[in-house]
């Protein structure tokens, strides 16, 4: 027996929807073979949502068919962003920085905002 009020397909934001399958991972290897690429990159070039690239590559990772070769800064200067290359090497390290160095860095953030703050009242003024 099928449901009579089936749910409504997901909002796709104008995205088109394409199912993996041996194109699309080939695509997505392809992409990968002709250099370092973000789950962003291989998701916006192959068509495939976010989260099944992130699956994806996190299985090739898993089985050592591709390594973490970098890692890009968020916008907040966090190494959080995996950037996958094919081949079994050793992943790339992230920078870790001690509790003294976030603080200076939180330090030097509000002092600039607070110079930046005076700095427009004055012009506006």
């Amino acid at each position: 027996m099928t449901n009579p009020n089936p749910a409504p397909p997901p909002s796709l934001k104008g995205r088109r929807v394409v199912k993996i399958n041996a194109i699309s991972q080939a695509k997505l290897i392809k992409l990968l073979l002709d250099g370092d690429r973000t789950c962003q990159e291989l998701a916006d070039e192959t068509g495939l949502h976010y989260v099944t690239v992130l699956q994806y590559t996190r299985e090739l990772h898993r089985e050592k068919a591709v390594h973490i070769c970098r890692w890009d800064k968020d916008a907040r200067g966090r190494d959080l962003l995996k950037v996958y290359k094919i081949g079994n090497a050793r992943d790339a390290k992230r920078e870790k920085l001690t509790g003294a160095q976030r603080q200076q860095r939180t330090r030097d953030r509000r002092k600039m905002a607070k110079l930046l703050g005076v700095l427009n009242a004055s012009a506006s003024a």
